[in-house]
């Protein structure tokens, strides 16, 4: 298992970390298989979705925003109840085909840490299970 760390900027925002992800899968000389990318904390996400366009992720954020507002009235002491909301229903981790050493993204898919309760240092474990270059599987 390899460890990013990702700082985000803002309070709500999407970064993208494809390359980030693409460099560790390269270091590891990954082939075939499937990566696993996952994020340990309980305030942000992980997807996959639209990279071409900022204002997708822009769309999705503030969409999230007017879903789950900041003041809601909830009852977790912290203060950040809809951090967690969003974090649950963007889910913590996404899973990317590796084929002939490449992502199978679509031609427009990125990878992104969401973070709801920045800004923050987060760490993303990344994960692969599959042939890599030189075995002789």
């Amino acid at each position: 298992m390899e460890t990013i760390q990702i700082k985000t900027a803002a309070h709500c925002c999407a970064v993208d970390i494809t390359d980030r992800i693409d460099a560790v899968l390269k270091e590891k000389s990954a082939r075939n298989g499937v990566c696993l990318i996952y994020v340990p904390h309980t305030t942000a996400a992980v997807t996959i979705n639209e990279g071409a366009d900022k204002n997708v992720m822009d769309d999705i954020l503030e969409k999230l925003d007017s879903l789950v507002p900041w003041q809601g009235g909830y009852k977790h002491a912290e203060g950040n109840s809809a951090a967690h909301i969003k974090a649950v229903l963007a889910g913590g981790s996404a899973q990317v085909i590796i084929d002939s050493g490449k992502m199978a993204l679509g031609t427009w898919q990125r990878i992104f840490l969401l973070e709801f309760d920045g800004p923050r240092t987060r760490r993303i474990f990344i994960q692969f299970t599959g042939e890599r270059a030189g075995s002789d599987l």
